[in-house]
C-alpha cells in the first residue's frame, strides 16, 4: 500500500510505516494514506480521493481538516493527542515568565549594546508566584498548565467558553492563559471587549491558536497601556505576524514552537503514523479524532 507525506517526516515515525511504499507530495491520487501537518489544508477534494482509506495528522489540533467531509466520506483520521501535552504547558508558562520579566525586551537591550551600568530599576517586570492565572479551556493543556501555576502558589481561575464566567474571570485575573482549540465559537473569543475588561498591566498567553485572539485588538491594548504584556506562539495568519504585534515592545513572539522538542516531535509524528498504519491494516487506532467513521465501516 502508498503513504503520501504531505511534509517530511522524523524517523521515529517512518519506522511506524514499515512495509508501505512512501512517497513525498501533495497529490493524494493513488495513495492509500495520507500523512499532513497542520499546515496542510485539507479539503473535500483531497478527502474524496478515490481509493483513499485514511489519514493521519502529526498535530493534536485538527481546524486544517474538514472533519466534516470527512464523516461524511467514511475516512477515519489519526491524530496526537496527550502527547504534547506537557511540552505546549511548559512553553506556555515560559511565556507568562518572560512576559511578566521582560526577558525579550532584556534580551534586546543587552544584545544591543546598551546596558552601561546596573540600575535599581532597569526593565522592571512583575511578580508571577502569588498572583491569579486564569486558563482559559480546561483540556489537557489547561489542566497541565495550572499544574505548573500551582508551584507558583498560584491562584488558577479555570473557565470554559461560557460568557458571564469568563467576562467575570478575565477582570479578576493577573495573567490570562488562552488553551482552548479554534472553533468558529472560539474564533475571536478573545476582542477588544474581552480586552478592556482584563485588569490593568494584565498579561496575556496564547499558545492555542492564533484566530481565537484579535491580533489588532491586543496590539491596540498593549500600545495604550492597558495590558502590561503578552506572550504569543500562535498567530492569525501564519507565518505572518500583525504589524502593529511586532512594534510592542512588551509582547513576547515566538514562531509556533508549543510541542517543539525533540522527544515531543517524535512521539507525534510516532503517534500518528502508527495510527495511519493501524487504520491501513484495519485495526483500531486509540488515537482517533472521528471514531464515529470506525463504528460504522465496522457496523
Amino acid at each position: 500500500m502508498r503513504v503520501l507525506l504531505m511534509q517530511d517526516v522524523s524517523a521515529a515515525g517512518v519506522a511506524e510505516l514499515d512495509g508501505f511504499e512512501l512517497v513525498r507530495g501533495s497529490d493524494p491520487t493513488g495513495f492509500d494514506g495520507v500523512v499532513c501537518f497542520l499546515i496542510d489544508p485539507v479539503d473535500e477534494r483531497i478527502l474524496a480521493t478515490p481509493g483513499l482509506r485514511g489519514l493521519a495528522t502529526v498535530s493534536v489540533g485538527l481546524d486544517h481538516i474538514d472533519l466534516a467531509a470527512a464523516d461524511r466520506l467514511n475516512i477515519p483520521i489519526a491524530y496526537t493527542p496527550d502527547v504534547l501535552t506537557e511540552a505546549t504547558a511548559d512553553l506556555t508558562f515560559a511565556l507568562i515568565l518572560a512576559a511578566a520579566r521582560r526577558l525579550g525586551e532584556a534580551e534586546r537591550y543587552l544584545r544591543g549594546g546598551r546596558w552601561r551600568e546596573w540600575s535599581f530599576d532597569l526593565l522592571l517586570g512583575t511578580d508571577v508566584h502569588g498572583k491569579t492565572l486564569a486558563v482559559i479551556g480546561s483540556g489537557r493543556i489547561g489542566r497541565a498548565v495550572a499544574r505548573r501555576a500551582e508551584g507558583f502558589s498560584m491562584r488558577v481561575l479555570a473557565v470554559g467558553r461560557d460568557r458571564a464566567q469568563l467576562e467575570a474571570t478575565l477582570a479578576e485575573a493577573d495573567f490570562v492563559a488562552v488553551t482552548v482549540p479554534l472553533s468558529d465559537e472560539t474564533r475571536h473569543l478573545i476582542g477588544p471587549a474581552e480586552l478592556a475588561l482584563m485588569k490593568p498591566g494584565a498579561i496575556l498567553v496564547n499558545t492555542s491558536r492564533g484566530p481565537v485572539v484579535d491580533e489588532a485588538a491586543l496590539a491596540d491594548a498593549l500600545a495604550s497601556g492597558h495590558l502590561g504584556g503578552a506572550g504569543l506562539d500562535v498567530f492569525e495568519h501564519e507565518p505572518e505576524v500583525h504589524p502593529a504585534l511586532l512594534e510592542q515592545e512588551r509582547a513576547v513572539l515566538v514562531p509556533h514552537i508549543g510541542s517543539a522538542t525533540r522527544e515531543t516531535r517524535d512521539g507525534m509524528a510516532a503517534l500518528a503514523c502508527r495510527g495511519l498504519a493501524q487504520i491501513l491494516r484495519n485495526e483500531r487506532p486509540p488515537n482517533l479524532a472521528n471514531p464515529q467513521v470506525w463504528d460504522r465501516r465496522s457496523g
